[in-house]
């Protein structure tokens, strides 16, 4: 196998990557900490605001795959510019609007480019660091999607700033303009990542994903994550309410999962690599996980900051391996299309997931049904992974 030696331009395109993760979650989860002031501001109901909030994955699973095919196509910094502009006029437009209905169409066109973005991330990992360091480069990058998840729950300081909901989307259209900047400027397209043209008679790319057992289920592993953090990050201040905090307190509780888990997307891809192995990080995370639901229906206030530091932890360190599965698996061969196949299939999960735990919230009056939901898709997890081929150097045959 060559190994892939980071250089110069490797670096400088990691941080494209980085800052453009920052970018895509900074503007996605920026709205629903402050979801009552732009209820009021756009006269929209709850409802409204829902999908609002969830029309970014919608767009993501609809167009994942063939954004993916579109950066096997035209390359991965056509591709990568090209879904940064949209993600920084989108993220700008919804600022200079004052009509709910403008507002999502400037949040659909945010959510087109953060689709075409996503499965270009992985290739930037993978092209310039090759595939013996990409699940390393994959966690590198992914602290900037841990960061961008977890500061606009500081929006209680920004939000006085900005004097009202517009002026926050400007503040938060900032780092997505500096990375279309970034990547206009300085993304180069790596000599050994030409585009790969589709050959007909050996199919198209998007047949012989469909068949791939093995991508099937690495897309499964992100649907369960994907279900565990959209559940978690709606409703675990909720959660830590029923158990007697205040609104505020429960908040500061929950965003204990973005801070643990911003150095874990780091250092358990790290870890992962220097031991040489996946598998026990993966079905490992999904039991962790179906533990810490079933503790979540008894934890006591107190605890409940180390519930969600554990939440953080182990959610955010295997997003980020998982993210990496594509490359890992696909031996480099249509890494946009297989990533993209991954995440249409995962983020479905944050599409239906918060909204079933909230109706189920709404008629039972408890979270309780979520996390007993939450421990069957933990130990669901634990099986998927445990199918999951071993992908790190020291997989069978190779160590």
């Amino acid at each position: 196998m060559t190994v892939i030696k980071p250089n110069r331009q490797a670096w400088i395109a990691l941080a494209c990557a980085w800052l453009l993760g920052y970018a895509m979650y900074a503007g996605l989860l920026c709205v629903p900490p402050m979801g009552h002031i732009i209820r009021k501001e756009f006269h929209i109901s709850y409802a409204q605001l829902g999908f609002l909030v969830a029309l970014p994955l919608a767009v993501l699973a609809a167009v994942a795959i063939p954004a993916g095919m579109l950066s096997d196509k035209i390359g991965i910094r056509k591709a990568t510019v090209i879904g940064a502009a949209m993600l920084a006029a989108g993220s700008f437009l919804r600022g200079a609007v004052s009509d709910y209905r403008l507002l999502y169409f400037f949040t659909a066109l945010f959510g087109l480019g953060f689709a075409i973005i996503f499965p270009n991330l992985l290739r930037i990992a993978h092209t310039w660091f090759g595939r013996e360091r990409v699940g390393l480069a994959t966690g590198i990058y992914s602290t900037g999607v841990a960061l961008g998840g977890t500061i606009p729950y500081i929006m209680p300081i920004i939000l006085p700033a900005a004097n009202s909901s517009r002026g926050v989307f400007y503040l938060w259209s900032i780092p997505a303009i500096a990375a279309f900047i970034l990547c206009w400027i300085a993304l180069k397209e790596p000599a050994h990542a030409a585009a790969r043209p589709v050959d007909a008679k050996k199919g198209t790319p998007a047949l012989e994903l469909l068949t791939d057992r093995n991508l099937w289920l690495a897309a499964l592993l992100m649907l369960a994550n994907s279900i565990h953090f959209y559940v978690w990050v709606t409703w675990a201040p909720a959660l830590m309410v029923l158990k007697g905090a205040t609104p505020e307190v429960g908040s500061a509780i929950t965003s204990m999962r973005g801070w643990a888990g911003l150095p874990a997307m780091f250092l358990l891809p790290l870890l992962s690599y220097r031991m040489g192995r996946r598998k026990p990080f993966l079905w490992g995370s999904g039991l962790l996980l179906a533990l810490t639901a079933l503790w979540a229906i008894y934890v006591n206030v107190y605890w409940g900051w180390v519930l969600m530091s554990v939440v953080g932890i182990v959610v955010s360190g295997s997003f980020s391996m998982i993210l990496a599965l594509p490359a890992e698996l696909s031996r480099g061969r249509s890494i946009g299309s297989a990533s993209g196949m991954m995440l249409s299939i995962g983020y479905i999960g944050g599409l239906i997931a918060p909204w079933l735990a909230g109706y189920l919230f709404d008629i039972s009056g408890t979270l309780d049904w979520s996390l007993v939901a939450l421990i069957v898709v933990g130990l669901a997890w634990a099986l998927v992974g445990a199918l999951i081929p071993e992908t790190g150097r020291k997989r069978l045959g190779a160590s």
